[in-house]
């Protein structure tokens, strides 16, 4: 069915649950799994509180520990699995687009991942990584909720 699974990870609650059942239908498959950390660049305006007065050297060893941290977890889990793991750390401005280059780039067959399932107003306000990686990838896609 599928052979190369790629697998976001930002290190959420959410995020680890989707990891753990991505890592199982990989096993399941015989699939190879492809984990990914994305980190945002360091950017001088922001509205995130943590990010105001850190500068961009903080900021930038900051995103790559706790990738790491993440990345590291998610290797761990998967050889706990036996299932064939290769992580990778990508920044990109734009979570979604470095899924994608990530999955295009690898050849990855399918991208499983997490989603927060906002609705209403806050479905409006606040853009999903899952449905910006739905509406703009041609790979396919599998949403844990």
């Amino acid at each position: 069915m599928f052979r190369h699974i790629l697998i976001p990870t930002d290190g959420s609650l959410l995020s680890d649950a989707a990891l753990d059942s991505g890592l199982r239908l990989a096993r399941d498959c015989g699939a190879r799994v492809t984990v990914v950390a994305v980190t945002e660049p360091f950017v001088v305006l922001s509205a995130e509180a943590r990010k105001i007065g850190v500068s961009q050297a903080d900021h930038e060893r900051e995103v790559k520990v706790a990738a790491a941290g993440h990345l590291t977890e998610a290797a761990r889990k998967a050889g706990a699995l036996g299932v064939p793991c290769e992580t990778v750390e990508v920044e990109n401005e734009y979570p979604y687009r470095g899924i994608i280059e990530t999955a295009t780039d690898r050849g990855c067959d399918l991208i499983t991942m997490a989603s927060h399932a906002r609705r209403g107003i806050s479905a409006l306000v606040i853009s999903s990584e899952a449905v910006n990686v739905m509406t703009h990838s041609a790979i396919p896609l599998l949403v844990y909720r």
